[in-house]
């Protein structure tokens, strides 16, 4: 399953985007507003639940320096990825394009795809806190 939040562009400098997203402390700050947990666990993972939703852990899988962080389940249960792309467009202006790609058998996808898709929405609108 692939979805694709819509490009966001945010008033900062690359490096200040990814600076932001790498403090993943930051992300309470870009969660819905059902937001029900918000825990960072160590430097490179978190955990989060939104309401009506199971508790998620997320895991930092790889990152490139102000262009791209990439977040992960921390369990191979479900595994899927999170990946922001930084794209300089001026010096003060950021793309940003978040992405999900998950491994899911027809009926879970069915049931995830509209949650994820408002999930991605809100973390891109809410980029506007950097």
């Amino acid at each position: 399953m692939h979805l694709e939040a819509p490009v966001k562009n945010v008033g900062k400098s690359q490096k200040e985007v990814y600076d932001f997203l790498s403090d993943l402390s930051n992300f309470k700050k870009l969660m819905p507003d059902s937001i029900q947990t918000f825990e960072v666990l160590d430097e490179d993972t978190f955990r989060f639940a939104l309401k009506g939703m199971p508790e998620i852990v997320l895991r930092r899988k790889e990152q490139t320096p102000h262009e791209k962080i990439v977040l992960g389940a921390a369990s191979d249960k479900l595994p899927f990825t999170l990946t922001a792309n930084l794209r300089e467009i001026e010096a003060e202006e950021t793309e940003v394009a978040l992405t999900f790609e998950g491994e899911f058998n027809a009926m879970m996808a069915m049931m995830i795809k509209s949650p994820i898709t408002n999930f991605l929405g809100t973390l891109s609108t809410k980029l506007d806190v950097i």
